[in-house]
């Protein structure tokens, strides 16, 4: 799985990074989303599809 993150629609929400602490973080200097992770490990794939569905702008996406 790939998690991909359209910073063009971000709006930094930050609902990603309460969903998925370990794979979304906030920017300090931009404060838009940033992947810490956009390989995360199958043991994640709950947390990211959370992100995916809570995102507002829906800026969030996974590749298989």
């Amino acid at each position: 799985m790939r998690v991909l993150l359209d910073q063009t629609l971000c709006a930094a929400h930050g609902d990603c990074v309460v969903a998925a602490p370990k794979i979304f973080d906030l920017d300090d200097d931009d404060d838009f989303a940033r992947v810490l992770d956009e390989n995360p490990p199958e043991d994640s794939r709950a947390e990211v599809e959370l992100a995916v569905r809570v995102c507002p702008v829906g800026a969030i996406t996974l590749q298989e």
